[in-house]
């Protein structure tokens, strides 16, 4: 007994010496964390980027673009020194395009992840949920990519590095009347897409021609052979498709095989149809945010820097994500900090170059800014002019 008591009292004795041990790390993690984080708000720790894009889907290869260079661009600012001596951190979330998991996946990002801005969402339907959330907690978010006009109406918070639907239907139709010199045109239009349904509306109102038919169709559609044969007959100059490449390709090669000749007028969604549409739409013309072609030295430096670690070309909307980055990225280096009404009025502020053209908003966070006009020629989209107002 005697030997087991002395047993008991040295294995008390030691668990205690390691327990207040134990409180001593855990007191000094404690003021380490305290002032670490006390720090981190004003001048340490990583500014934290949110981004909600579609990297499945129909629609991934858009999103993965945007998210690709979005890191891109942070590992260059990483590299040169952060901003304000901070480096900044991306979070990202699959919203596989969907109106609802994006809000959901927004209030993610803000509530748990507590990010300093938003870069995205990517298209517009998302864009459009987001935008008023955004606004109303006082985020900062700059989308890449959505076009449609009312993302970022009675919005503080919310700018675009992109063009509009209207102003770029508008631009479509300018370079179609005065460049190809049409005076007649045919629309297709996706009656289940807003993007689409703004496009073919503002190319209309622009245009000085004359509109002999707006058939429409949905996303469900696969076969327009009955829509071809229904316009063939009317020997129109262009044929404007306002749609995105996968949907915008199937119309083009039935019209190919239809034998329709006129020529085919797109939008920026038209990015990537010569992967698998080369042939069916060769000779037709999109208009688009920049091109690749172009001699611009940051374009170049751009293209290259993303070929050699992707091993891809970048369309453009891999362009406009690295353009939000750098925005979002120089707009809290002027503020000095991240806070967040500082960074919008920064933001606003914004007149810089960059890949896509020259960034500066309007009153409603919009730009204006010379559109490219892509051509498909043997496989490869080349710049054919720019256009603007």
């Amino acid at each position: 007994m005697k030997k087991l008591f002395a047993l008991l009292l040295v294995l008390t004795m030691t668990m205690s010496l390691l327990a207040g041990c134990g409180q001593e790390a855990t007191n000094e993690d404690t003021t380490t964390n305290e002032d670490t984080s006390t720090s981190s708000d004003a001048t340490e720790g990583p500014i934290k980027l949110g981004m909600l894009t579609p990297t499945s889907g129909d629609l991934a290869m858009y999103g993965q673009a945007v998210l690709n260079a979005a890191e891109l661009a942070i590992a260059e600012i990483n590299t040169a020194g952060g901003v304000n001596g901070r480096q900044l951190e991306l979070t990202y979330y699959d919203n596989e395009g969907d109106a609802t998991k994006s809000i959901n996946l927004f209030n993610r990002l803000a509530d748990q992840d507590n990010i300093d801005a938003l870069v995205g969402p990517v298209i517009s339907g998302t864009s459009l949920v987001v935008a008023p959330e955004a606004d109303r907690r006082g985020i900062p978010m700059v989308t890449p990519t959505a076009t449609n006009a009312e993302v970022t109406v009675g919005m503080e918070y919310v700018y675009r590095v992109c063009f509009t639907d209207p102003y770029q239907g508008a631009m479509g139709a300018k370079f179609a009347s005065e460049n190809l010199g049409a005076e007649t045109a045919i629309i297709f239009t996706n009656v289940s897409s807003d993007y689409s349904i703004g496009l073919a509306e503002s190319f209309t109102e622009a245009f000085p021609g004359e509109i002999l038919a707006n058939e429409s169709y949905t996303n469900e559609d696969n076969d327009f052979k009955a829509i071809i044969s229904k316009i063939a007959s009317l020997d129109a100059d262009i044929i404007y498709i306002p749609d995105y490449y996968n949907i915008a390709g199937l119309i083009a090669k039935q019209l190919k095989e239809a034998g329709v000749e006129a020529t085919l007028v797109g939008v920026d969604g038209w990015d990537g149809i010569q992967v698998d549409y080369a042939a069916d739409a060769e000779g037709g013309f999109f208009t688009n945010h920049y091109s690749t072609s172009d001699e611009a030295e940051v374009v170049q430096k751009f293209v290259t820097t993303y070929e050699e670690e992707y091993g891809e070309v970048p369309n453009a909307l891999a362009a406009l994500g690295y353009d939000a980055v750098k925005v979002v990225a120089a707009a809290m280096e002027r503020a000095g900090s991240t806070d967040k009404d500082a960074v919008r009025d920064e933001i606003k502020n914004t007149d810089q170059d960059a890949v896509t053209g020259h960034i500066k908003f309007d009153e409603n966070g919009d730009i204006s800014k010379e559109v490219s006009i892509i051509t498909v020629k043997d496989g490869q989209l080349l710049l054919e002019t720019k256009v603007s107002n």
